[in-house]
């Protein structure tokens, strides 16, 4: 029939494209195609492949060759990888430049092979089309933040819990050792933040974006703090009101379902731990003065967030193709409302809202280890995540945080802890050197840090 001769061209084509670039640019990696056939033809049953399920996936990426297109075809199983991860695929990347490779590519060949799918209908399911196909929103209003956090967060707790740590924190940790678990890193992480923040007995903090409660209640239950925790997410929230009254920390540790904007008071201590994320560039100001009204002066304020390198910040906002293109992608289908800085805006903002910086630390290399750890988890207990959030939604998950902590290995974003008070004239009260985050003693069956 000439249909299947047809359809027999296409994939004879598409072949001989994919051994040239198996030969030329990716000896590393395999390809399974639609029929069963491989490229190459001994490819070995335990390499390392990229699966095409069929000839419209093909014709899908060549007509609208995006990340959009790729996820939904990603989340569908229609593209797939056999025997390895993103992780994998990253490091199989060719050494040499774009450029050189492109000198050895064959351009007739991948053209006359493509034309021929131009006109191959696309098939489906196509399940991320109708995601959020809206513009997200990020004027600083409660409505908004609400509506951007309960889309992230409010996924499920079970969900969460299957990759996170025992207890529940979805922030970067901290691996005193590279070959510490994870649940071992994040209580020191929880404990670093105390420590920086020089939490005495008796002292308030208020955890702007608490989560599922595990700063606010270790903080109560080992620095003997009294502790207010806000969050938008309405499921964090149920958990942590839970955890604190298992705890027994209700009089120690108060919560509050409620938009940092509109809170009043005011703190000894003040930690946002991987909130930052969601303000929005134009909402800086807000947030900022907001820090400010409610930091006690000379009291203590730590800034833990994710951050881009500022080249790569300016030629975001140059509307570079490519990286807009992939932050669209996240903040459509994962993390919405989310709006990066670099080190150098947050560090102008702190003094431009009168705050004196006193130390910044780098973790990019801990949040590396993080998140491959939380990917490897939810890749561990996929069946059990896809029972969930469904079969789609976990594959993108794992894709996001295999990409995310690339990102991470690659240098391309950065994470910073970054220490400022509310500026007074005078001493700060601080110690002269570092030397107390790090030197200990054991009080019970906790250690905490020596009061210079």
């Amino acid at each position: 029939m000439p249909g299947a001769s047809k359809a027999a061209r296409r994939l004879d084509s598409f072949r001989r494209l994919l051994t040239h670039i198996n030969e030329r640019i990716l000896p590393d990696l395999g390809f399974v195609l639609w029929d069963g056939s491989t490229i190459p033809a001994d490819l070995r049953s335990d390499a390392l492949a990229f699966a095409i399920a069929d000839e419209g996936a093909v014709a899908a990426m060549i007509r609208r060759p995006s990340i959009d297109t790729f996820l939904n075809l990603w989340v569908t199983s229609r593209f797939d990888l056999r025997n390895g991860s993103f992780f994998d695929l990253a490091a199989r990347r060719p050494k040499i430049r774009t450029r050189a490779l492109m000198k050895s590519f064959d351009k007739l060949l991948a053209l006359t092979t493509l034309a021929r799918f131009v006109f191959v209908p696309r098939g489906g399911p196509w399940p991320l089309e109708g995601v959020r196909s809206e513009k997200t929103r990020i004027d600083g209003s409660e409505a908004s933040n609400k509506e951007n956090v309960h889309y992230h967060y409010d996924l499920s707790n079970r969900f969460y819990e299957l990759f996170l740590d025992p207890e529940m924190v979805y922030s970067c940790a901290y691996f005193k050792d590279w070959n510490n678990d994870l649940a071992t890193a994040q209580a020191d992480k929880l404990d670093m933040i105390c420590r920086k923040l020089r939490l005495q007995p008796g002292e308030t903090l208020l955890d702007i974006g608490c989560g599922w409660g595990a700063l606010v209640c270790h903080a109560a239950q080992h620095y003997g703090v009294r502790a207010h925790g806000v969050t938008l997410a309405e499921e964090q929230f149920a958990y942590a009101k839970e955890k604190v009254a298992r705890l027994g920390l209700g009089g120690k540790v108060t919560l509050e379902l409620r938009d940092y904007s509109h809170l009043e008071g005011s703190f000894d201590k003040i930690a946002s731990i991987g909130m930052f994320e969601h303000v929005g560039i134009a909402n800086h100001p807000t947030y900022f003065q907001a820090i400010n009204r409610l930091l006690k002066p000379g009291g203590l304020y730590l800034h833990h967030s994710i951050a881009l390198r500022s080249k790569s910040f300016e030629r975001f906002r140059r509307g570079r193709r490519r990286d807009a293109a992939l932050a669209t992608a996240v903040g459509r289908y994962i993390f919405p409302g989310g709006e990066l800085d670099h080190l150098g805006m947050s560090i102008g903002n702190l003094e431009l809202y009168n705050f004196e910086v006193h130390d910044v630390e780098a973790w990019r290399e801990h949040y590396m280890h993080t998140t491959r750890l939380w990917h490897d988890r939810l890749t561990a207990n996929g069946e059990a995540a896809e029972r969930e959030i469904g079969r789609e939604k976990t594959r993108l998950w794992i894709a996001y945080l295999a990409v995310v902590s690339i990102a991470f290995m690659q240098g391309t974003v950065g994470i910073f802890q970054t220490l400022a008070s509310r500026r007074v004239r005078g001493p700060s009260g601080l110690p002269p050197t570092r030397a107390d985050l790090y030197r200990r003693v054991h009080i019970g069956r906790r250690v905490r840090p020596h009061a210079d």
